[in-house]
């Protein structure tokens, strides 16, 4: 069962969010620039599984494989696949992968490093983030080291459960303890931007619409 969080927050714009938690103090919740969507016109929003992982130029080819079908078989629903490879040499997903996380109702990736078959991804509507892309792949180059534990992206942690939310202007992260806060938050941000927008439209003075609603 999709948890209805998701949805209300697919209508939130992530400059929202990001708003909201520098609000309440919140530092270092940002993703690096780098990470891009493959998507820009959609919105991807959900609790994290967390993966971490190496080069390993010593790796067998079959056990990286192994290694490799045996995170995807760990893969909730619901959640969304984030990756700190510690690499921009390999992609960290493809194809069939990308078609295998789909399927189980994974809501889309978020990847520090590269994607592969881009194409192929754009047709299955499979939201995906990434920095790069290059045909090379995992097989007897890369290894996980840690499945659902905090992870460093950038400056910026992310832990199991916390949850993404990201759309052309960029990704944030929402500590999971506070989700429910920052969502009535943002839905009442939103509600405040439109009261804004149609003052300014009906001829009052920016500032003083500032001044009357307390958000621009």
């Amino acid at each position: 069962m999709t948890d209805p969080r998701i949805a209300t927050l697919e209508g939130v714009y992530t400059s929202v969010i990001h708003d909201v938690l520098r609000a309440m103090g919140r530092r270092n919740f940002t993703l690096p620039s780098r990470i891009t969507p493959l998507q820009p016109d959609t919105v991807l929003a959900g609790p994290a599984l967390t993966i971490e992982g190496r080069i390993d130029e010593t790796a067998d080819p079959h056990q990286t494989l192994l290694d490799w079908t045996g995170l995807l078989s760990q893969a909730p629903a619901g959640h969304i696949w984030v990756s700190q490879p510690h690499n921009q040499l390999v992609a960290q997903m493809g194809e069939l992968s990308a078609e295998t996380l789909h399927r189980k109702g994974v809501l889309g990736c978020v990847l520090d490093g590269g994607l592969r078959d881009a194409n192929f991804i754009l047709k299955l509507g499979f939201r995906s983030w990434r920095t790069f892309h290059t045909p090379r792949d995992v097989v007897g180059l890369w290894r996980p080291t840690a499945v659902n534990q905090p992870i460093m992206i950038g400056e910026c942690q992310v832990r199991p459960g916390d949850w993404l939310h990201g759309d052309r202007d960029g990704m944030v992260v929402i500590p999971a303890d506070i989700l429910d806060e920052v969502i009535a938050a943002s839905v009442e941000a939103m509600q405040a931007e439109n009261r804004v927008r149609t003052a300014i439209l009906d001829g009052t003075d920016p500032q003083e619409a500032y001044l009357r609603f307390g958000k621009f």
